[in-house]
């Protein structure tokens, strides 16, 4: 069985990134890739609350390119932040259906002008272009402990091409209601009834095991996030949260998986 590196909410934290990368081997000291023929998957939320966002962003989108070239993957799912950036961008104007300007709910959510300005016309393409599932062996890609993917269609590619065309078409009420979708969590969480639910969720859209970020451990747990390193496993194995809490002072942690 072949491994799977996987990696939650960054937010900016370039370097707390870097470590975690060096540390598992999957780049060298000069930043390049060296993890010849691995997959690494990002959970999204790669921008916004942290000191580093388009760092961050340049560095995963070389480490594509890089991996590709010596048969290696670097993939990654979107997240609520990163819809963020390509709306405000691109939309400056705005508002969702209840008024609020979208500009002033990212502002909200951790946004920072500084990363809008620095920016690069390439960067936001990625970024709005990210599919917001991925099926990776027997795993589950996506960002949010939600159900908001059902909404988008019943496979995996529907749902990437449901969300595609929102920004294809430049459907802002759709991405509204998308932006909105995207604030809800831990639809797993809540015992026998989110077994019950995470099942048919993987029963809908393939895979043994959904791997995700969004919601923080420590929100969950109660534990510092300086001392959480590792993923937690619930709905009896059934998901797997990989969010280190990386701005709110984790160290974050690279979740090695086999496939």
């Amino acid at each position: 069985m072949s491994a799977i590196y996987a990696i939650g909410d960054i937010h900016g934290h370039y370097e707390k990134l870097v470590k975690l990368l060096c540390g598992a081997g999957l780049i060298n000291e000069q930043v390049k890739w060296s993890g010849s023929s691995k997959t690494l998957c990002f959970m999204g939320d790669f921008v916004d609350r942290g000191p580093d966002g388009v760092g961050t962003v340049e560095l995963v989108m070389r480490l594509q390119s890089e991996a590709a070239e010596v048969g290696g993957r670097v993939l990654a799912v979107m997240g609520n932040h990163d819809l963020y950036i390509p709306m405000v961008q691109q939309y400056p104007d705005a508002v969702t259906e209840q008024g609020f300007a979208f500009r002033s709910v990212w502002l909200r959510n951790g946004g920072l002008i500084s990363d809008l300005e620095d920016f690069t016309t390439e960067q936001i393409h990625w970024l709005a272009n990210l599919p917001v599932m991925l099926l990776v062996g027997d795993k589950l890609i996506i960002h949010a402990d939600s159900l908001l993917y059902t909404n988008y269609g019943k496979t995996v590619d529907e749902v990437n091409q449901a969300v595609a065309t929102l920004f294809a078409e430049s459907d802002l009420p759709g991405i509204g209601q998308l932006m909105k979708r995207f604030a809800t969590r831990e639809a797993f969480l809540d015992s026998e009834q989110g077994v019950r639910i995470a099942a048919d969720f993987l029963a809908t859209y393939g895979g043994s095991q959904i791997i995700h970020g969004h919601t923080p451990i420590t929100t969950i747990t109660g534990q510092p996030s300086s001392e959480i390193t590792e993923p937690l496993v619930y709905a009896n194995g059934l998901c797997v949260n990989i969010d280190g809490g990386m701005y709110m002072g984790g160290s974050g942690f690279v979740h090695i998986i086999r496939s």
